[in-house]
């Protein structure tokens, strides 16, 4: 059996077209912009110019014939249509259609008239069509009135000075012959011989038939035509009037919009298509985010009945959980390219949602120790519980074994949480001995450990952890992403020795509740204020920043607990 060939989505001419269409879809400013300027034009074309009209007159053109009535006669003998349409329009026949017009009291110049005049021929007919176009009625009509009378009538003096030329030719070449005529009468007179009678016989012939075409000559019908169809004047302007025009303002302003859209397309870096980022990132698409109104003060919508963004956060785990390359280690590193992490820490709770959901033992290490934002964005979900033991013997006190909290989901269980403190060393922070052991604690049967990294653009924190969490899942907004920085993302996961597990696309949903001022600044102070926990704020940092090259040093004080 013959194998079918499936051609390859990549070359599908008609879904890239659709796709191509749905991307310039995307700048609807821009289409919106091009068909107002094209309505606004149209509309300015028809308000602002003056109005014109035409009157239409036909002339039947015929030859002249000496019997129009005689079998196999016929009026188009001798007629170029096309010689007869420059005629229509010479100067000569726009002199006598202006002359004819000053004696009805219309000054113009035979080059203006003829600027207005428009002659045509119907296909396969001896008509010509004058359509003229003035600024009145009674003008268009009575200039398409004179100047298809000047026509036939330059067109019957142009075949009568034919006719006269022809007969003086004729009548020329008559008056020798009656000369020699005349003569030869004498010589027969004189008893003349049989030659000379037979010349004189072949002279009057020839005299005869010359005088027959003069005859035939003064006989011809010169009629140069009829006007079968007299201007009138019009009734109402010519042109497309406002309707069309704005139709047609319109139509022209959509192709100037859609023209606008490509150009912006093809200068445009942003990501243009799923397809583009999925091969600019090296990874699948785990999912998209749809737009939805989170309830007030919480950033988890598993446990929210009802959510469209729960089921697709609960369908990216599902996906997760049935991958490979995640179920050998369990582990999923989650960050975004750049700019905030505010929606990157939203798919990292909801996902450590979801697995607690599913039945796994879930620890969420939020890894961002340069804005820590999660705990307080979780609110009263979070609850501060004890450490375990080997973190209360081996640490110090200071970030990740300082302190836990336990996130209770609404009718779906809870999980583990680590939350960041601000560190004054943050590349030692994180290239500690307890991350290390507080990530491998997803190498025990049901864990799965999510560890929530600042933009790896941004910072190279996300770099730090790759080596100890391999799989990475990348969370972002296509309209903001640049195909760039997805393909130098991908080169500095797989230089570090980690891959890209896929993408999690959000559609610029609101933003976590930012951290206030107050707060802030008594965190700065080191005063006594609600942590994310319930408790103080932080454990006190100790050491020299020195001893390892910081990725970007922090000048906040350090914070006790």
């Amino acid at each position: 059996m013959t194998p079918a060939n499936r051609i390859p989505d990549d070359q599908d001419e008609p879904a890239l077209l659709r796709d191509q269409f749905r991307q310039l879809l995307r700048y609807r400013a821009l289409l919106a912009a091009g068909v107002v300027i094209g309505l606004f034009g149209g509309g300015f074309l028809a308000l602002s110019g003056e109005d014109t009209y035409t009157a239409t007159g036909e002339v039947l053109v015929r030859s002249a014939i000496s019997d129009p009535f005689a079998a196999g006669a016929s009026a188009d003998k001798g007629i170029n249509i096309g010689s007869e349409r420059q005629t229509a329009v010479s100067d000569t026949v726009g002199t006598l259609a202006a002359a004819t017009l000053l004696k009805a009291g219309d000054d113009v110049t035979a080059r203006d008239l003829l600027a207005g005049i428009q002659v045509t021929n119907p296909p396969n007919t001896l008509t010509l069509r004058f359509a003229y176009t003035g600024a009145t009625p009674e003008q268009a009509r009575a200039r398409a009135e004179a100047l298809a009378n000047a026509y036939l009538t330059h067109r019957k003096a142009r075949t009568e000075d034919s006719i006269k030329n022809m007969s003086d030719g004729y009548r020329a070449q008559l008056g020798p012959l009656e000369e020699k005529r005349d003569l030869l009468e004498k010589q027969i007179g004189a008893g003349a011989d049989n030659d000379v009678t037979s010349a004189r016989a072949n002279i009057i012939v020839s005299i005869s038939e010359l005088s027959r075409k003069i005859s035939e000559l003064k006989a011809l019908d010169t009629t140069p035509g009829y006007l079968n169809k007299k201007p009138v004047a019009p009734t109402s302007p010519t042109g497309p009037g406002l309707p069309l025009l704005l139709g047609l303002g319109g139509v022209v302003g959509l192709a100037l919009g859609l023209l606008l859209s490509w150009v912006r397309l093809v200068f445009d870096p942003a990501v243009r298509s799923t397809r583009e980022l999925v091969r600019s990132l090296g990874g699948p698409l785990l999912g998209t985010l749809p737009r939805e109104r989170a309830a007030t003060g919480t950033v988890l919508a598993i446990g929210r009945g009802g959510s469209r963004l729960a089921e697709e956060y609960r369908a990216v785990a599902f996906r997760l959980a049935y991958d490979p390359e995640f179920a050998e280690r369990r582990r999923l590193l989650v960050t975004s390219p750049r700019g905030d992490n505010q929606e990157a820490a939203a798919a990292a709770a909801n996902l450590a949602a979801a697995f607690a959901e599913m039945g796994r033992d879930v620890l969420l290490v939020e890894a961002d120790l340069r804005t820590p934002s999660l705990a307080r964005a979780l609110g009263s979900a979070a609850h501060e519980v004890r450490p375990p033991r080997w973190a209360a013997e081996e640490g110090d006190g200071n970030w990740p074994t300082g302190g836990r909290a336990n996130v209770d989901v609404p009718g779906s269980g809870a999980f583990a949480l680590i939350p960041g403190t601000t560190v004054d060393n943050v590349p030692r922070a994180l290239t500690s001995t307890p991350v290390g052991r507080i990530v491998a604690e997803a190498d025990r049967p049901g864990s799965v450990v999510i560890v929530l990294a600042p933009p790896v653009l941004s910072y190279a924190d996300a770099v730090a952890l790759v080596d100890r969490v391999e799989g990475v899942m990348i969370v972002c907004d296509p309209r903001e992403v640049h195909r760039s920085d997805l393909e130098r993302i991908r080169e500095i996961i797989g230089a570090s020795g980690g891959s890209v597990l896929g993408a999690l696309l959000h559609p610029g949903r609101r933003r976590l509740r930012p951290v206030r001022r107050s707060t802030s600044a008594r965190r700065r102070t080191g005063g006594d204020g609600p942590g994310p926990t319930g408790g103080p704020e932080g454990p006190e940092i100790t050491g020299d920043p020195t001893e390892t090259l910081g990725l970007r040093s922090l000048t906040l004080p350090a914070v006790r607990r």
